[in-house]
């Protein structure tokens, strides 16, 4: 978890970072202990407006795959200067057409240990077609929870940050310490290519 003013700092960093061309706009960017997940926005492809549904999707396909195979290069410049400041993997992903496309991003593995009623769950949606396996389901089951919940999701991450920013604060802290908006140290080091 990071505080607003951290993730400011990092979308900020990207935003003059990234090449002035490569997205219409920088629509989002996500970040957990892992991973951070940059979002732009691309050209829809044009067409007439009497176009078939098939053709419009076949379009924003090939849209994307275009500038997934075009950008490969300057994205991954980006990402490793990204991965070595900020000790996270980078994923891409862009929005075309109201549409949103994500590239290879990470698929971290989580630990937990569920009580027989809870497997039973994944076991039934198993089952019933729904997942493949106890992991899928899983990942399912939580898709589900923030699809119906992200109003109270949004306001438990609000009181987190201020949970950090008063932690901060406490006794331990040094005066002029604010937090860093990176885990890493600012050195102007660039990594050998």
């Amino acid at each position: 978890m990071i505080t607003s003013e951290q993730r400011e700092k990092l979308r900020g960093w990207f935003a003059g970072r990234l090449p002035d061309d490569l997205f219409e706009e920088l629509t989002e960017i996500t970040v957990d202990r892992e991973e951070i997940t940059v979002i732009g926005r691309i050209p829809a492809p044009r067409l007439a407006e009497d176009s078939p549904a098939t053709e419009r999707e076949a379009a924003l396909e090939s849209r994307v795959q275009e500038f997934r195979e075009r950008t490969r290069e300057d994205r991954m410049a980006v990402a490793r200067e990204a991965e070595h400041r900020f000790r996270r993997k980078v994923s891409w992903g862009v929005e075309c057409g109201g549409q949103r496309t994500l590239f290879t991003h990470v698929a971290a593995p989580v630990m937990t240990r569920l009580r027989q009623p809870e497997r039973q769950v994944l076991d039934t949606l198993i089952a019933g077609g729904v997942a493949r396996s106890r992991s899928d389901a899983l990942a399912w089951c939580v898709r589900l929870v923030q699809r119906h919940t992200d109003d109270w999701l949004a306001e438990l991450r609000d009181s987190l940050e201020h949970v950090q920013r008063v932690r901060a604060q406490g006794p331990d802290a040094e005066p002029d310490a604010t937090p860093r908006a990176d885990d890493t140290h600012d050195d102007d080091t660039k990594d050998q290519e």
